[in-house]
């Protein structure tokens, strides 16, 4: 099980920040038996709450350069600048994690975790947590862990009038399973300990009071420190349905038990107002540009007048060339005797399916659809091209590569680009669909249908910084990387090789197999028709369209339709958005702001939904792929960020 452990010290103590950081250090390092796979602290001084966790064992975490940058920030609040010494409330909550659920390399599982006002640790585990979300549709379950449900069970109670003691007897009764806790809450003047199944023990003396969760830690801890504390107390247990408050202004435990708890039960202490705040990167509180949410990691972005960025301020409504000349299009190749007369990229997303749709119905053309399945097909888009092939009675054509080639060589270069990490050689992990250009040329040669209809071209789409992060700032082009500026493709070239060059794990099977999807991108003639360059992109109507007439499948995991087409788009967004704090929904959601579809804050909000990764797809995509998913994220934790992890 999980090890906790802290203090509470005040200026009786007579620590100084070097013995006060002995004191936390030695502590941690003798809690590390009981759990190795994440690590956590909150220190909570003067009007300052501060959390740092990494999914690092406690002696890794301990020598981790940023930790003691935090340590001693935040220490150091609390010493008088004259004396050396404590002189404001000083509290400290630590965790050494056994992950027993939701995975450790996931941020917000780790702990210390906050929860409404709460911010604490858990040790044990609940076992009735779907019930609880149940019975409080308000209390997500979105991050997998347990620990979250109870500190939101705790703060709700709270919330309702009640005192902490009274609010965790409440808490306790509903839930099954173990729980021993320690928790801070804003405004309130007091660490609290509670468990329902023992598993804290506690000690005090001259202005100080520790917790761990183990008898022997807290009595080896205290024989071994003994010269730094003054008059200690016997270890005791905090015995099954019993807590204690801890002061924050004197330091001294306060006992309640949980089952005698009343709602005056709490101490006459002056309230403590610290605000915790999560030290770890807040990708929340990158700069971002006042009227779209592009933040300060977008390649080639600056801000001008009023924090406005270039991307806004060199913005110009796409010029479409209009249903007319499609409709031209169309009429030089529409058979009038319903055999085919065009070939449309049928992927089973969104704008393939509408398009799909808008062919048979409005423009009367007889397609015939065709599919790419390199290994990466959702079954959602199988399903939702049958239903449309089906009711719209269209013949589907498939091509298959040799899937466990392709997956095979996504592996082999995800593994290469761990070892020298950069954001511009993402899109090699999905050299192996660029060749659904090339299906699209032989099925003209085969059919004898020259007219091929993409279903792209949507200006919204964009995500023009993947070429960024490789150092081009690209032009108009639309959806067509063969339309990309000879100095361009030379540019982007010379890149890739300079790539190659400074890490040969590149060099593996998969080498000729991207020169081809390079050439077959940027080389091969591209003269399709591009449905999004000729019509304006509505949403609403083609999501209502396919829901209500087709029974078009979403995604259960997000209210998001976008990018649900092949299964490593969650992979290369979760590593965008680790590293860069943006993903391509941001920007998707940018472009709507500009083009006056939604406002800024709900971008804001939607672009924050959109970026919660599911983790049964990311599972999923690295079963496929053969690696596991802990050691890649683990692995992807480590690389370092875009934006500052300064407050």
């Amino acid at each position: 099980m999980c090890g906790i452990f802290g203090f509470v010290v005040n200026s009786d103590s007579g620590l100084d920040l070097t013995d006060t950081r002995k004191l936390l250090i030695d502590l941690f390092h003798r809690s590390e038996p009981r759990g190795r796979d994440a690590s956590g602290v909150v220190v909570i001084t003067g009007n300052s709450a501060q959390i740092y966790k990494r999914p690092l064992p406690p002696d890794k975490f301990l020598s981790d350069p940023l930790f003691q940058d935090f340590l001693n920030q935040n220490l150091s609040l609390a010493i008088d600048s004259a004396s050396g010494l404590v002189n404001l409330p000083l509290a400290v909550i630590g965790h050494c994690r056994l992950v027993l659920s939701g995975s450790e390399v996931v941020h917000e599982n780790n702990q210390p975790i906050m929860a409404g006002k709460i911010t604490g640790i858990h040790n044990g585990l609940i076992t009735n947590e779907s019930e609880i979300h149940n019975n409080y549709p308000d209390i997500g379950g979105e991050t997998g862990i347990d620990s979250k449900t109870i500190f939101q069970l705790i703060d709700k109670h709270i919330e309702k009038g009640l005192k902490i003691p009274t609010a965790i007897a409440r808490s306790f009764e509903e839930l099954e399973g173990t729980a021993a806790i320690a928790f801070f809450r804003e405004q309130e003047g007091f660490l609290t300990l509670a468990t329902n199944y023992g598993s804290i023990y506690i000690s005090d003396c001259k202005g100080i009071t520790f917790f761990a969760s183990e008898r022997y830690i807290l009595e080896n801890f205290i024989e071994f420190n003994q010269n730094m504390i003054e008059g200690y107390k016997e270890v005791e247990p905090i015995t099954p349905d019993n807590g204690v408050l801890i002061s924050l202004k004197s330091a001294k435990p306060t006992a309640f038990n949980l089952g005698r708890t009343k709602d005056n039960t709490l101490p006459d202490e002056a309230a403590f107002s610290a605000k915790i705040e999560d030290w770890s990167p807040s990708i929340n509180e990158l700069t971002r540009c006042t009227k779209c949410i592009l933040p300060a990691t977008y390649p080639f972005i600056n801000f001008g007048k009023n924090g406005i960025c270039n991307y806004c301020r060199d913005y110009s409504s796409p010029e479409l060339f209009g249903e007319q000349v499609l409709e031209e299009k169309f009429e030089k190749f529409r058979s009038k005797d319903g055999s085919p007369d065009c070939l449309i990229g049928l992927s089973g997303g969104r704008d393939s399916s509408y398009g799909l749709h808008l062919l048979k119905t409005k423009y009367k053309m007889n397609p015939i659809a065709f599919s790419y399945d390199w290994g990466m097909v959702t079954n959602i888009s199988r399903r939702n091209q049958a239903r449309l092939c089906s009711k719209l009675k269209t013949e589907h054509i498939f091509r298959a590569a040799d899937i466990p080639f392709k997956r095979r060589n996504m592996r082999k270069n995800i593994e290469a680009w761990l070892k020298r990490p950069h954001l511009g050689m993402v899109p090699l992990f999905m050299a192996g669909d660029k060749f659904f250009y090339n299906i699209a040329r032989d099925l003209r040669k085969e059919t004898g249908i020259p007219l091929v209809v993409w279903c792209a071209g949507n200006d919204l789409e964009r995500t023009d910084f993947k070429g960024g992060f490789a150092g081009i700032q690209e032009a108009k082009h639309g959806n067509r990387l063969y339309a990309f500026p000879v100095y361009h493709k030379i540019k982007i070239g010379m890149f890739y090789a300079t790539q190659y060059l400074l890490n040969p794990s590149y060099i593996n099977e998969s080498f000729f197999e991207n020169i081809l999807s390079f050439f077959a991108t940027f080389i091969a003639k591209d003269d399709f028709v591009y449905l999004y360059e000729h019509l304006p992109w509505n949403e609403e109507e083609i999501v209502s369209t396919l829901v209500d007439e087709y029974s078009w499948e979403k995604a259960t995991y997000t209210e998001n339709t976008w990018r649900i087409g092949d299964g490593y788009t969650t992979f290369i967004n979760y590593i965008y958005y680790s590293i860069a704090g943006f993903s391509e929904f941001d920007t998707f959601r940018s472009q709507q702001v500009r083009a006056g579809l939604i406002d800024r804050d709900t971008a804001l909000r939607l672009a924050s939904e959109d970026n919660k990764f599911d983790m049964a797809t990311l599972e999923e995509f690295m079963q496929q792929v053969g690696l596991n998913l802990e050691e890649i994220l683990t692995k992807i934790s480590k690389i370092p960020k875009l934006y500052s992890l300064d407050k």
